[in-house]
């Protein structure tokens, strides 16, 4: 079959934090990019807000590096497809690697291969597409190349690579410094070469070009979607066969087999970070059109003579669901929330499943809620920050894991869970996992005082894990997780040890309650903060839920006192983000959502409702 030998098409996949981004930084650099007076900040594909605030990569983005081989100065274009890290983003990664002929694997020369890198390993394997491997960060003064190799080889293996994927080729990096090799530097020490150069000519030499047939019928396939102000939606194609033009008449073959006869108002082509007009894009390009308003993800564009649709994109199930509905609270539009409707929340939701395969929204028995399912607890609490900053207000139930029935048993999903912390900790991480039904599977000790242990775990039992675990090896331990598959069910695990405190009526926080509530627990309230019948103050250091009145007012009299409360007998109240709310949450509580505030709720507000509730549960009645 004929080639395209001018382009290269590959995806860089990895762990989070390893240091994709980076690298694709240095080879926009060098590649010559930019101007050299231009100003550019750092992980300049990270161009979402969320993603610059979190350090990590969300959306999938392509990018296009033109190079030009020094040896026989001909030019090839790279297409870059930049993947998310976590396994959260799943369908991202899926949806990138329908684009590329080929993958760059980034493993950390010190950490090694951790569970994100077998997911996004095991996606290209299962795609038949070569692999190079770049050990990144060779600088680092803690680098173990050598046991880093055989360790990726290992999980190669573990994977059923075959010989051919087996016989990849290594190339050694730091991305910071913009440089590689193919000669193994020194643990600590950077690749002995002044550029990228070895990576480009691994890339050429390793990614297969293009192939096409002569004479084939267009198709193209709808791979990302994008919005501008002035051509509406946007659709992102990689083209399989045939030639797109500008003005031509293509056939659209949607989801459901239909077919409709339209019009490319605008074709666009990816140049570094723009992308800029074209007439006309073949077999291997990757283009943006514009011209079909409601154009979706895994769709196919045709020869309207000969139309023939390609394979929709198929992404993992969810395993972690939760509830998002209106703000039902006593203080719903007061703070900036100028999205308070339900139909504002459905239009919403329904918008984000058109650009997001891996997340699914379902009805509810409730008209203004509404379950979402995703990939985990990250993915869903993202799309609740983003709702939050354009201005919704929000309730969201606590996560829940997405069961399924096999031959009449119900059966759950169950992570697996990389833990890497100081060797002190081993008998508390290991007692916390087996509270959470944690099962483990291998343990080992590089000599440098840190220990990495794999468990198998119930997704339900990591619902509020990071926090604990945080917590007991005082922030020093690293916890990663990737989703194993279902097996049955665990049975009844514990929940949160610590019950809550809850306002029982409305009011302003006032330093005197707070003074005589913080010996009963921790607070999250501060003084002045605006409060409400159920809404939930702190943590009890006891396992019951209590009913407290921190709006009190202390008794004025004429006498003065000898020692007067003063706000400095204060502990400053735990703040916690959103992804923290939604861990603390219980069944019976909720998290609560504005632009300026995140509270945490009971579902019944009203005390005496609960009250009664409680006591025929406790009777059984």
């Amino acid at each position: 079959m004929p080639t395209r030998n001018d382009i290269r098409n590959v995806a860089i996949v990895a762990h989070v934090d390893h240091g994709k981004t980076t690298l694709v930084d240095a080879m926009l650099k060098q590649s010559g990019a930019f101007r050299e007076n231009q100003h550019v900040d750092e992980r300049v594909m990270d161009s979402n807000d969320l993603e610059r605030e979190k350090g990590i990569t969300i959306l999938a983005k392509n990018t296009a590096v033109h190079f030009r081989s020094p040896q026989d100065q001909s030019d090839t274009v790279i297409n870059i497809i930049d993947t998310p890290g976590h396994a959260d983003f799943g369908g991202e990664v899926e949806r990138g690697l329908s684009m590329v002929d080929g993958v760059v694997l980034l493993v950390d020369a010190s950490e090694g291969p951790l569970p994100q890198t077998r997911f996004v390993l095991r996606k290209a394997l299962n795609a038949k597409m070569p692999v190079i491997l770049v050990i990144n960060k060779t600088d680092r003064p803690d680098a173990r190349i050598a046991e880093v190799i055989d360790e990726t080889y290992e999980l190669f293996m573990d994977l059923d690579a075959t010989e051919e994927q087996i016989d990849f080729p290594i190339v050694y990096a730091s991305g910071r410094e913009g440089k590689a090799s193919l000669e193994k530097p020194a643990n600590g020490t950077t690749p002995d070469s002044a550029d990228l150069l070895p990576l480009f000519n691994t890339i050429l030499s390793t990614i297969p070009a293009p192939t096409y047939e002569d004479g084939a019928p267009l198709q193209a396939h709808v791979t990302n979607l994008d919005a501008s102000n002035f051509l509406g939606r946007i659709a992102l194609c990689r083209v399989m066969q045939g030639t797109i033009r500008k003005g031509q008449q293509v056939a659209w073959i949607k989801r459901d087999g239909s077919v409709e006869r339209v019009k490319i108002t605008e074709l666009l082509m990816t140049e570094a970070l723009e992308r800029k007009p074209a007439e006309s894009a073949g077999p291997g390009d990757i283009c943006a059109i514009a011209g079909i308003p409601e154009i979706m993800i895994g769709e196919t564009l045709a020869d309207p003579e000969d139309p023939r649709p390609l394979p929709l994109i198929t992404v993992d199930e969810p395993a972690i669901s939760m509830t998002i509905g209106t703000n039902t609270s006593p203080l719903v539009g007061r703070e900036k929330g100028s999205k308070v409707t339900a139909r504002m929340v459905k239009d919403r939701l329904e918008r984000e499943i058109i650009g997001n395969v891996s997340i699914k929204v379902l009805p509810t028995e409730r008209p203004d809620a509404w379950e979402v399912q995703g990939r985990g607890e990250l993915a869903l609490a993202i799309l609740v920050e983003q709702m939050r900053r354009e201005g919704y207000e929000l309730t969201v139930g606590k996560p829940q894991v997405v069961v399924r029935e096999v031959d009449g048993k119900t059966h759950e999903p169950v992570e697996r869970l990389t833990v890497d912390c100081p060797e002190e900790y081993l008998g508390v991480i290991t007692q916390l996992l087996a509270i959470r039904k944690g099962r483990m599977e291998s343990m080992s000790n590089h000599g440098t005082g840190w220990i990495r242990m794999e468990f198998l775990v119930p997704s339900r039992g990591l619902i509020g894990f990071r926090t604990e675990f945080l917590t007991d090896t005082r922030g020093t331990g690293i916890a990663n997780t990737n989703f194993e598959g279902y097996e049955p069910w665990f049975g009844e695990l514990r929940t949160r040890a610590s019950g809550s405190l809850v306002a029982d009526r409305a009011g302003a926080v006032t330093p005197f309650a707070m003074i005589n509530l913080q010996e009963r627990g921790s607070l999250f309230v501060e003084p002045t903060t605006e409060v409400y019948e159920g809404m939930i103050v702190g943590e009890n250091s006891r396992a019951d839920d209590m009913d407290v009145n921190i709006t009190k007012e202390k008794k004025l009299t004429n006498m003065r006192a000898s020692t007067s409360d003063t706000t400095e007998n204060l502990i400053p109240p735990r703040k916690l983000s959103l992804e923290q709310a939604l861990e603390f949450c219980r069944e019976d509580e909720c998290v609560e959502i504005t632009p300026k505030y995140v509270r945490i709720r009971k579902v019944v507000l009203d005390a005496s409702t609960r009250g009664r509730s409680a006591a025929r549960a406790k009777h059984g009645n």
